[in-house]
């Protein structure tokens, strides 16, 4: 955003913040539904970022992207009106392993090599992999996903946020990131693979 555009936004320009309604909306509805229960609540999580970001507007002092920014508002209110605690789970209280360790070799030379490769879905007919029934399926295992997991995965694969601007948004290490991505896209790939295996 250009400092134009901020300008106006401060000088209480409808235009521009119409613009920013417009550019914004839709990502933060995806971003709310992580955390409501229903799309009504997401919507009322919405309005409220959005009262938030006009009351706000003077204190954006740039030190982020205006998208991590309006972000990190909705993030605090959905936890807020969620209920939700903000701080850090333990990896100790992940629950289950990243990738099931029956997949992997447990003694021998190749121990710790996969037992065989993951599926390859190349083969698959693109309207199936892209059809509704197999999303649903993408969609109810990230919504089972544990909370860190379903941020990361949903930011980084759903709404293609680059690294560095994701473990801004949640104040978390790269490291910490790469993690949580890897853990969740293992959950999910598992339980595409169940579903492909079981169609077949």
């Amino acid at each position: 955003m250009s400092g134009g555009q901020l300008a106006a936004l401060r000088a209480g320009d409808e235009q521009a913040f119409r613009a920013l309604v417009a550019e914004h909306q839709q990502l933060l509805l995806r971003l709310a539904r992580m955390y409501t229960p229903s799309d009504a609540v997401a919507e009322e999580v919405v309005q409220e970022t959005w009262l938030g970001v006009l009351n706000g507007l003077d204190g954006f002092q740039g030190r982020s992207s205006l998208r991590t920014w309006i972000s990190q508002i909705l993030i605090n209110v959905a936890r807020r009106r969620g209920g939700r605690e903000a701080r850090s789970v333990p990896f100790s209280s992940a629950g289950d392993p990243a990738v099931d360790p029956d997949w992997f070799m447990d003694t021998g030379p190749w121990e710790g090599h996969w037992r065989a490769f993951p599926s390859d879905w190349s083969g698959q007919p693109e309207e199936r992999i892209l059809g509704k029934e197999v999303r649903a399926v993408v969609d109810r295992e990230l919504r089972a996903l544990p909370a860190a997991q379903r941020e990361v995965v949903t930011l980084r694969d759903v709404e293609g946020w680059p690294a560095d601007e994701v473990c801004e948004l949640l104040d978390i290490s790269a490291a910490n990131q790469r993690v949580l991505l890897h853990r969740g896209r293992n959950r999910v790939r598992a339980k595409l693979e169940r579903y492909f295996e079981d169609s077949l």
